[in-house]
């Protein structure tokens, strides 16, 4: 198709409906999320509305919402509205500890980035420890009328989000519990998330054991101290089959380990110049990765028209909820409100003009691919947390060693509770 304007922001679901039929899963529910809206504007004003106070104490929190600590801003930093170093000054005034924690998880997303960048399709196998038996598990999650399994369910379903506490419950349950095949469960989780990226498969892996051999062991105690109540609704109440700890293996054998050691994978090029400076750029390609006015390529050239392509071939494999499709035309039609913005569907390396186009560089690996055909007059440097490195990536405490003092400001360790026991 011939690139087509961007829709008024209302618009977006019927936008997707008459030009993305086909790509996209196909749910009972079409509905956009109860609660995000896309574009640079809604990513300011839930950015505006998050301050850092009290997040260490209830980041884990899960019910009743009011106790939540979490930021709710993965879907504006999935999609480079907000981008890690903005979130990370934006609480340089918050307790102190609350800053260093919140902190530490802008951290760990900027090492999930890296080890995605470093292993591309390598992340779903594997990183060090066999995964639990998988086997067969009929129907999503087998929620087996658990309240606490529905609560987080509805949650996904309604907004295409949930807290950081009820996704590792879901993790935890599918392959820890249910022994189903992790990956099933992971790109099942992909696709609904508005905030849903390759990258994430890192906190699956630490999740479920096969990054450390230590699984989160998910069980009622949990639910009880995060969601005070909940149990009490559940019809297995009496009867509840996550009553116990699961049945731990201290001794799970180093079965599939991943080179991650220095020098291992090397990493993208920190800083990338344009490519031909006699050939000045015509139009600014935008990636899912990076829809934000501060897009260094968008920034660098305020004065040009803005093109990005829903990628057809790669949709068609990922099979994306729509309410996720639409998040994505709800950015660009926002931007459409102070740039002149075009959107086209089909193969990127077929429907963008060669050699004169201005990107930036995404953090993923398809983007080489396509940007090697595509030949962008400009590429522009991803605005990195913390640049790459050839450094050990084998665990977050050895990257974070690797990559010195750069962005310290937290616990020199993570502390994810993925252990069995507390």
């Amino acid at each position: 198709m011939a690139p087509l304007p961007a829709p008024h922001i209302a618009d977006a679901e019927s936008w997707v409906r008459a030009h993305l039929d086909g790509l996209h899963a196909n749910p009972d529910d079409w509905s956009p999320s109860r609660r995000f809206r896309g574009g640079q504007r809604a990513a300011d004003t839930a950015l505006a509305g998050f301050d850092g106070v009290g997040y260490a104490a209830r980041r884990n929190e899960v019910l009743p919402p009011s106790a939540r600590g979490a930021s709710a801003l993965s879907p504006y930093i999935r999609h480079g509205l907000i981008s890690l170093s903005t979130a990370w000054a934006h609480v340089g005034d918050a307790p102190q500890h609350d800053r260093d924690k919140f902190r530490d998880e802008l951290l760990w997303q900027e090492y999930a980035r890296h080890l995605y960048v470093r292993l591309g399709a390598q992340m779903a196998s594997p990183l060090r420890f066999a995964p639990p038996t998988e086997r067969s598990v009929d129907g999503w999650w087998a929620r087996h009328d658990m309240a606490c399994l529905d609560a987080a369910l509805s949650e996904l379903d309604g907004d295409g989000w949930m807290p950081n506490q009820m996704r590792m419950w879901l993790a935890s349950h599918w392959a820890v519990r249910e022994g189903a095949n992790w990956v099933e469960g992971e790109r099942r989780m992909f696709r609904e998330l508005l905030d849903g990226s390759c990258a994430n498969r890192a906190g699956w892996q630490w999740t479920i054991g096969t990054a450390t051999g230590r699984p989160y062991g998910f069980s009622r105690s949990q639910v009880e101290r995060r969601a005070p109540g909940l149990c009490a609704t559940c019809a297995l109440s009496t009867t509840c089959p996550i009553a116990d700890w699961p049945d731990a293996d201290d001794s799970v054998p180093l079965t599939h380990p991943v080179a991650l050691r220095r020098g291992d994978h090397p990493p993208l090029s920190r800083d990338l110049s344009p490519r031909d400076d006699s050939n000045a750029p015509a139009m600014v390609w935008l990636t899912a990765e990076s829809l934000g006015d501060a897009d260094p390529a968008l920034a660098a050239h305020p004065d040009l028209s803005v093109i990005f392509v829903f990628d057809a071939p790669l949709l068609q494999g990922l099979r994306l909820h729509p309410r996720r499709l639409v998040f994505m035309v709800e950015c660009l039609a926002d931007l459409g409100e102070r740039r002149e913005v075009f959107i086209d569907v089909g193969d990127p390396v077929d429907v963008l003009p060669v050699d004169s186009l201005a990107v930036t560089n995404a953090p993923v690996p398809g983007f080489g691919v396509r940007a090697a055909a595509v030949r962008p007059a400009a590429t522009y440097a991803w605005p990195w947390l913390v640049p790459p490195t050839d450094g050990p990536l084998a665990s977050f405490s050895a990257w974070r060693r690797g990559v010195g003092q750069e962005r310290s400001g937290g616990p020199r360790q993570r502390s994810t509770g993925r252990r069995r026991r507390r």
